[in-house]
Formats: C-alpha cells, sequence, structure tokens
C-alpha cells in the first residue's frame, strides 16, 4: 500500500528541509514567517516568543548581517528589469573581516560616494520564534505548526532586548510557566511604519495548554538553520565580483554567479546551487528543554550588548577577508573613478 497524502507531504517537507539546510537556510517565503509589516497602523499584535532550539545559543534570537546588491537587471533577459541579490557580510562570523565593509568604510568620507556606501553597508535584523497569540492582520494564512519565526529589526529589537537589563525582572520572558507577552504596535511616523511604542506585557503568563501541545507536537526551530551559509573561498570571491559588477550598474551575470548567489525570487534549477532568499517550510528541530529564567539571565548577564551597526565614519581601512587568487577586473580605485567619471557625465 502506498503513502498516505499526509505521509507523502510529510516526505516532502523534509526533503525540502534538508536542501534548506544545506544550502545554509534563508528568510522569507513561506507563511512560517509572520508578515508583522504587513499589520494595519494602528494595530497591536501579541507575540509570545521561545527559547532557540539550539541549547548552545546564550539568547533566543540570533543575528544576521545582509549587504543587498542590486543590478539594473539580468543579462540575457530581453525584459531588464532590476533586481537584487542579498548576500551575507562575513562579520557575523567574524567581526571586521567583510571585505565590502572594508572598501566601502571611506566612501563615507566623500560626500560624492556617501549615498553609494549607505546602499552597500549591510542590514542588520535578528530571527525569533514564537507564538502569534493576537494577530491583527486578516489576510494573513497561518500554518499548521503555530510556531512562527519573525524577523526583527534593530529599533524593535532594542524594546525586545531592553526588559532583559531590568535588574528586577526574576523569569524569563521566554519561560514556560513565567513568561511574558510581548506587544508589537504598528504606528507611522513621517510616512514610514513605525513600532516604537511596542512594549512588553506588565504581567507573567504560563502558556497555555494549546501552546504547550504544539511545542510538544512540532518542536523548537534550530535558528542556525535558517542563517545562511558562511562563503567559501570562491563563494566570496563571487561576492566581490558581484559588489563591483553592481557598484558599477553591470548587468547581473546568472553563468557566473549563479551557483553562488541568485536575484530575489529566481529559484536555483539544481540541487548544487547556492542561496536563495526563499525561505521554504522547514521542519523543526527536535524539541529542547525548556530554558529556565535562571540559565537564560546568567548566560546573558556577561555578554556584550550587539554591536551598533551605524555606518563608520572612520577612515581606517580594516583588513579583508582572503579571496580567491581569480583575477578583478577593476582594482577599487579604477572603479571609484568610473563612479566618479559617471556622475559627471549626468551633470
Amino acid at each position: 500500500m502506498g503513502l498516505t497524502l499526509k505521509e507523502i507531504q510529510a516526505k516532502l517537507l523534509e526533503q525540502q528541509a534538508r536542501k534548506d539546510r544545506a544550502r545554509g537556510g534563508s528568510f522569507t517565503g513561506d507563511n512560517n514567517i509572520y508578515p508583522f509589516w504587513n499589520n494595519p497602523e494602528g494595530s497591536t499584535a501579541t507575540l509570545r516568543f521561545l527559547p532557540d532550539g539550539d541549547d548552545s545559543n546564550d539568547f533566543f534570537w540570533v543575528e544576521r548581517l545582509i549587504i543587498k546588491l542590486p543590478f539594473p537587471g539580468v543579462k540575457g533577459q530581453n525584459d531588464a528589469r532590476p533586481v537584487e541579490v542579498q548576500v551575507p557580510c562575513m562579520d557575523m562570523w567574524k567581526p571586521g573581516s567583510c571585505p565590502i565593509a572594508a572598501e566601502t568604510r571611506p566612501w563615507w568620507k566623500d560626500p560624492t560616494l556617501e549615498d553609494l556606501a549607505r546602499k552597500y553597508w549591510r542590514k542588520k535584523s535578528y530571527l525569533f520564534q514564537g507564538f502569534v497569540t493576537q494577530n491583527p492582520n486578516k489576510d494573513d494564512n497561518p500554518p499548521e505548526n503555530p510556531i512562527r519565526r519573525f524577523i526583527i529589526n534593530p529599533s524593535v529589537f532594542d524594546v525586545v532586548k531592553g526588559i532583559l537589563m531590568r535588574q528586577d525582572l526574576e523569569n524569563s520572558p521566554t519561560d514556560y510557566a513565567n513568561g511574558r507577552d510581548f506587544y508589537l504596535s504598528k504606528t507611522s511616523k513621517g510616512g514610514y511604519a513605525n513600532y516604537a511604542s511596542s512594549s512588553w506585557s506588565m504581567k507573567e503568563r504560563p502558556l497555555s495548554d494549546d501552546e504547550l501541545a504544539a511545542i510538544e507536537k512540532f518542536g523548537l526551530y534550530n535558528l542556525s538553520q535558517f542563517m545562511p551559509k558562511k562563503p567559501d573561498d570562491a563563494g566570496l570571491n563571487a561576492i566581490m565580483e558581484m559588489f563591483h559588477a553592481s557598484v558599477q550598474e553591470e548587468l547581473y551575470d546568472l553563468d557566473r554567479w549563479g551557483q553562488y548567489y541568485r536575484p530575489n525570487g529566481m529559484r536555483a534549477d539544481n540541487a548544487g546551487s547556492s542561496e536563495s532568499d526563499t525561505d521554504t517550510t522547514a521542519t523543526a528541530a527536535p524539541m529542547a528543554k525548556p530554558v529556565t529564567a535562571a540559565s537564560i539571565m546568567e548566560r546573558a548577564a556577561p555578554k556584550a550588548a550587539p554591536v551598533q551597526d551605524d555606518p563608520p565614519f572612520d577612515t581606517t581601512p580594516k583588513a579583508a577577508a582572503p579571496v580567491s587568487d581569480k583575477p578583478k577586473s577593476q582594482s577599487p580605485d579604477e572603479i571609484l573613478a568610473a563612479i566618479r567619471a559617471r556622475k559627471l557625465g549626468q551633470q
């Protein structure tokens, strides 16, 4: 007798999860990610954060640093629509080792290049998991697994992290019996979404029977599975080639870089290709033991605050990570000269 529909679905999900883990995980695209940015203005979503399924993680989040490389189009395609490739910043693994940051750092002191430097500066965000206990987004399509992932920007993260610095906090906000809900409030400021009014609940709340049953059934995600894979020398060389091509407004070359990184929404045709920004459904890690308040507070206390992601105004270049021996088409100075020449031609 063949597999049932549920068994077939589970098998396909596990196969896709293995592919995701093999290429280092990714971030957006399936409905497990809670799209709070689509919530109505003036609304509040209630979240309940959960511990990381990875016991070795001191916190209940992981930090990611992404650099976005824009291109005017894809080489060989007739409809030259702009595309964007997301690549990992090497500072995630070793602070000060990102060659793109090293190359763009001096640009901040040149007024003609400051906007360009800002475009290629890394974007910081944080990955959490938990429940959405009150959802103001009527168009959201919740998955069967109610444990969802959240991509949190630095401004909201500061509010999340703030409670851990309180000396009178007795229990971790992720504690199963004595944790707290988080109110994610969306307003607007200057025409942009603003979440500054978000806050923690003043009261502790034990997880409900349904929430505990979901953890028992699905387990907690190992958040590191959804982080990008660290590039090897060949991958890092491809990143730098794409960076230089992007700065010079060249087209993205699928034949040249497709085996490493592809534009958003462009899927690989074979399993050997590298990262996409599409976060397909992945399975959870085996259920982790609940993290106690004492353990998370003890582990968090000696840690330094996360590195601020403010753009550098220091002109001292940092050493770049080594790349492969493949020669670059142009040196950084030649690229800058081309940029300035292009700007003069546009005046």
